[in-house]
């Protein structure tokens, strides 16, 4: 295994941070006065658009799909290394290269499930950065951990379908620029239990569809918005079906895996910017006539930090690096690892930091209050630390019994 950035990966890297430090790090004050002053928490700051234009006009631009033909090619070893560096400011480094979640998902659906009409339709604007799209899988009435427990019907009915239910934690439905739905219910209910669910292509202005309200998370109002929405005999041509009627969890497992790490690469970059403000604040601030940084308490902090990012970064290097070599099937434990391991990682670090810098930790004068907000809803998203702990367990309980019974 050799996990050291390749020429390509380098030549990235350089142009990435520069980027970052020439644009994105100096627009983060102006990205929060654009949307105070809007006063609407929906609102899309113009130096996103801003960023957007300049990032394109770089080359760094849809960095994490893997396709020449949609993509810049890479691995998912080589984006581990570009989406970490993201990760240091995830609220605009991501949309500003187009490689933001959910659409990222969703590109990667459409790219891999897509019909022609599909790519021409959503594929094409969306690689072009001109709209968005929100990804309905999660519902309030089911523990939607176990994607099998979804409830919302999808009925033939002719040419169409016919959708009823509701989800919530659609995140990107109240982006401004937000225009199409994938959307994830059942078609056939006593069909074998993977086999029930398809997904669909729906446009967000179908009639039928109620956006009711946003979530909030941890008290914040993101700016992509987290959905509650009702689809009321949501009518869809059957067109609008991806791959095949019962793909629905099929296409959810392939979407989920590369998501998941792009978050766990995301999740180093943040914990790498909590420990520099960390540092920083230790090494300024004096207590009782020594400075922070001098205190056996926080020196331990700060080593632990270093060790715990080195070694949860080898092991998202190494699930990305399985990735790409055996398949993400293959890939399984290590990609449910590091899903366990990075939040939780950065979270302590967060956390520390914040302590560290006091009262002013916990309030909008760094990132880091919104930094633990978003760290501890990784703990859920894409799937809570127990399910994927479940997942790891279940594979070495099989381990061991296969071992045993090979003797």
């Amino acid at each position: 295994m050799d996990f050291a950035p390749d020429e390509t990966t380098r030549d990235y890297q350089s142009r990435l941070n520069a980027f970052m430090d020439d644009f994105v790090y100096p627009a983060e004050p102006v990205y929060h006065r654009q949307r105070a002053e809007a006063g609407d928490p929906n609102f899309h700051p113009p130096v996103l658009e801003d960023l957007k234009r300049e990032a394109r006009s770089q080359g760094l631009w849809n960095l994490f799909l893997p396709y020449d033909e949609w993509g810049a090619g890479l691995t998912n070893l080589q984006y581990a290394h570009l989406a970490e560096i993201t990760g240091r400011s995830a609220e605009i480094a991501p949309e500003a290269i187009n490689c933001n979640a959910p659409d990222t998902g969703n590109m990667e659906v459409l790219a891999l499930f897509g019909t022609d009409e599909h790519k021409e339709k959503w594929l094409k604007p969306l690689l072009d950065g001109e709209i968005a799209s929100a990804f309905c899988m999660t519902e309030p009435a089911v523990a939607s951990s176990d994607a099998t427990n979804i409830e919302m019907s999808i009925v033939p009915d002719g040419d169409d379908y016919v959708l009823n239910g509701r989800k919530w934690f659609a995140s990107n439905a109240l982006h401004a620029n937000c225009q199409v739905f994938i959307v994830m219910g059942k078609t056939d209910p006593n069909a074998e239990t993977h086999r029930q669910q398809s997904m669909l292509v729906v446009p967000k202005d179908t009639p039928g569809i109620t956006v009711v309200r946003g979530l909030p998370v941890f008290g914040y109002l993101d700016r992509e918005g987290h959905a509650e929405i009702i689809f009321d005999d949501v009518r869809v041509p059957k067109t609008a079906l991806l791959s095949g009627e019962g793909d629905g969890f099929a296409i959810s497992q392939a979407r989920l895996g590369p998501g998941r790490i792009h978050h766990c690469m995301r999740s180093i970059g943040m914990a790498e910017r909590a420990l520099d403000l960390l540092i920083d604040r230790a090494q300024e601030r004096v207590t009782f006539g020594q400075p922070l940084a001098d205190r056996a308490n926080i020196q331990d902090w700060i080593a632990e930090a270093r060790v715990e990012i080195e070694a949860t970064r080898l092991l998202v290097l190494k699930a990305a690096w399985m990735m790409d070599t055996v398949g993400n099937k293959e890939a399984a434990t290590e990609i449910a690892a590091i899903k366990v391991k990075a939040p939780n990682m950065a979270l302590t670090i967060i956390d520390r930091a914040i302590q560290v810098h006091g009262g002013g930790g916990v309030t909008d004068d760094s990132p880091l209050a919104s930094f633990y907000a978003h760290q501890r809803t990784l703990r859920l998203a894409d799937g809570p630390d127990e399910v994927h702990k479940r997942s790891i367990a279940r594979r070495e309980l099989r381990r061991r019994k296969n071992a045993r019974e090979s003797r």
